[in-house]
């Protein structure tokens, strides 16, 4: 899965890390809804950084389709709100 942090490069993620993203999507979705920017800075930092961990960046001259795109580290909870608005289904960030 190839995943965008906007601001960053992207990365290609396997599949098989895909549910530890939901967890994590899952837990700064309910700090979105909350309204709780700590909790949602948290949530946020420890999903880029799984999403950084487990994915090798692409190379700056390869240009392929993002499967997922992530906020970028300073993104705000109504930045965010506006993206799980946005999403097909009402998902989260992370589909699935």
């Amino acid at each position: 899965m190839i995943i965008r942090i906007m601001g960053e490069a992207q990365r290609n993620v396997p599949d098989v890390v895909l549910s530890e993203l939901n967890a994590l999507d899952e837990v700064a979705e309910k700090a979105v809804e909350a309204g709780d920017e700590g909790a949602f800075f948290v949530a946020l930092d420890a999903l880029l950084d799984a999403v950084r961990r487990h994915g090798g960046k692409l190379a700056d001259d390869v240009l392929v389709p993002s499967d997922l795109v992530l906020p970028p580290a300073h993104a705000t909870v109504d930045e965010v709100r506006h993206l799980f608005d946005r999403s097909a289904g009402g998902e989260g960030l992370v589909p699935g």
